[in-house]
């Protein structure tokens, strides 16, 4: 996979589950700055 099929393909998934940027940073534990 591409990196851009690899970021549509997580926002999709995110979108699925209703998640925000910043819930799915929180779920990764990571800070919602580097999010993809």
């Amino acid at each position: 996979m591409d990196a851009m099929k690899t970021g549509c393909f997580i926002a999709r998934k995110r979108k699925e589950r209703n998640m925000s940027q910043r819930e799915l940073a929180e779920y990764l534990h990571i800070t919602d700055k580097a999010r993809p």
